[in-house]
């Protein structure tokens, strides 16, 4: 069996110490699990997000669903006109904001999220197992909470702009000067 390295090579972490990759494995730990859960034909996981944006906020507009889901917004207007189609939001001009669409839950909407609500408290309930210790999982949940907050991405340093060489210029007479704009013209 091939030993695992750890640690850091050439300025960049070994896979099982880059958070990026680490969380993207456990994206697909959890949508694995959510797969399982909900069955063929259910909502998406990101559906779910929408429905569950849209019932916690009554009249949301799609920008304010963009903001709570972290969905973007063109992902996020594609995703409400399917949903839509499929019986389960509706939409109207926000009463706040006329140039805003402002998305509602239908009845069907609503079933759909009351049925899907018991599968999801079951994926996180598998997904938090996999972490031993309750106070361990309470301080994932709130890592992950930091992580997501509105500001919370550091900018990268910008790196300084290498200077630019000036060729030098050939001394032009001032009448050659004249001569190539009429030749020019």
């Amino acid at each position: 069996m091939a030993k695992m390295k750890s640690g850091v090579k050439g300025g960049v972490a070994a896979l099982d110490q880059s958070p990026s990759h680490l969380l993207h494995r456990a994206l697909q730990r959890a949508l694995d699990i959510y797969a399982e859960e909900f069955g063929e034909g259910a909502v998406t996981q990101r559906q779910f997000a929408v429905l569950a944006a849209a019932d916690e906020r009554e009249g949301a507009t799609q920008a304010d669903l963009v903001r709570i889901t972290g969905i973007d917004r063109s992902t996020l207007a594609d995703m409400a006109r399917r949903m839509m189609g499929k019986g389960l939001l509706e939409r109207e001009r926000s009463a706040l904001d006329a140039r805003a669409n402002a998305v509602r839950l239908t009845e069907a909407g609503r079933e759909a999220l009351a049925e899907a609500r018991p599968k999801m408290t079951a994926a996180d309930a598998r997904l938090l197992k996999l972490i031993s210790g309750g106070g361990r999982r309470a301080a994932f949940i709130a890592l992950l909470g930091d992580l997501v907050k509105t500001g919370a991405t550091p900018k990268a340093p910008k790196a300084p702009k290498p200077a630019k060489e000036k060729a030098p210029k050939a001394a032009k007479s001032h009448k050659s000067g004249k001569k190539a704009k009429k030749k020019a013209a």
